[in-house]
């Protein structure tokens, strides 16, 4: 039987765009042993996918977490160890495991090219791709095959057009309590992000939230993580009592509740990923990130874009006034508008 180990640690928007390689993988080799390192704060998400033999978390930052991480993967005596991650952290845990291949991207395409060092193989992915190209590229020396056409996939197909069952899901208890409550057809709004410079102005999501109600009829429902319930809050309220906070979520839920969703208006952040994933309608907003490189799987999504006229390119915090701050100034009018765009092409 052979053993494969993927190490891509986080984020959670990249780790759901590490998942169709995976499951190439194991579409590939149905018997093996396909362990997943990762951190603790993103390992419930991997619950989801059932691609995975075992879910295997870094034991913490220190020396002896890293003795105790490296213990446990040379036990498994992996054969491969693929590094979907091209970090110095990453590549060294692929080479601390004890794999016999230990395989990255090319140097071009590392984050961080001193990776290299720990690689035995390393694999062309092309620079101006998808991510999730490159995860598959990487995937494809082990075992090539021919891609099949990269084109409109049904209103609720999955991430990766060649490969259907990427996540599963449970019950979920945020959208019963949704239903209970009355509400029926719902849009989800995400308005937070790690990075202040990911995300969109609270008033600017309220009046897309008064638009849709007006539109469609449909209960704008807003989506919040730690920390983020006062956006929320105010998102509700600048919406004049036509839009609810959503209940705590799980990341089960928040893949349950884009599953159902109308339409699924966010920033580039994990949720939105996770919405792409689930098939939901998608628009989405990017300013210092590239749309080419994070944005939405399906051709019929729509991502509007500031990265070309953004001089802060992947920094948290915009260097510029707040009046020409890039993501800023996509107006209202240009996202009820994509928004119309996007459901007629569903």
């Amino acid at each position: 039987m052979s053993r494969f180990l993927i190490i891509r640690l986080g984020s959670l928007g990249d780790l759901v765009h590490a998942v169709p390689a995976v499951a190439k993988l194991r579409a590939a080799h149905p018997d093996a042993q396909i362990d997943w390192l990762v951190e603790r704060a993103h390992a419930a998400l991997l619950d989801q996918v059932p691609a995975i033999s075992n879910v295997i978390v870094l034991q913490g930052r220190s020396l002896s977490g890293w003795l105790a991480t490296r213990a446990e993967l040379r036990a498994q005596r992996y054969d491969v160890a693929i590094d979907l991650q091209g970090l110095m952290k990453s590549a060294a845990l692929a080479r601390l495991s004890g794999a016999t291949r230990v395989i990255g991207f090319d140097t071009k395409a590392l984050r961080e090219p001193a990776a290299r060092l720990f690689y035995t193989e390393q694999v062309h992915v092309g620079e101006a791709r998808h991510v999730i190209d490159k995860n598959l590229a990487l995937v494809r020396t082990l075992d090539p095959w021919t891609p099949g056409p990269k084109g409109p996939k049904g209103p609720k197909g999955p991430l990766d057009p060649w490969t259907p069952g990427l996540l599963k899901l449970s019950p979920s208890p945020a959208l019963d309590s949704l239903r209970s409550s009355g509400v029926s057809e719902f849009a989800l709004l995400n308005p937070g992000a790690a990075w202040p410079n990911k995300q969109w102005p609270p008033e600017s999501f309220a009046a897309v939230a008064r638009w849709l109600h007006a539109t469609y009829g449909w209960t704008p429902v807003v989506l919040w993580g730690p920390g983020e319930e006062v956006i929320a809050d105010a998102i509700v309220a600048g919406a004049g009592g036509v839009a609810v906070r959503a209940p705590k979520t799980t990341f089960n839920d928040l893949l349950s509740l884009a599953r159902e969703s109308k339409v699924f208006v966010s920033g580039d952040t994990g949720p939105l990923h996770l919405a792409c994933a689930m098939g939901a309608p998608v628009v989405a907003l990017f300013g210092p990130t590239t749309e080419r490189r994070n944005g939405p799987w399906d051709d019929r999504d729509v991502s509007i874009s500031r990265y070309d006229r953004c001089d802060c390119h992947y920094e948290r915090v915009c260097r510029r006034a707040a009046a020409d701050w890039c993501l800023g100034t996509i107006s209202v009018d240009e996202v009820t508008s994509a928004i119309t765009r996007r459901l007629v092409a569903s």
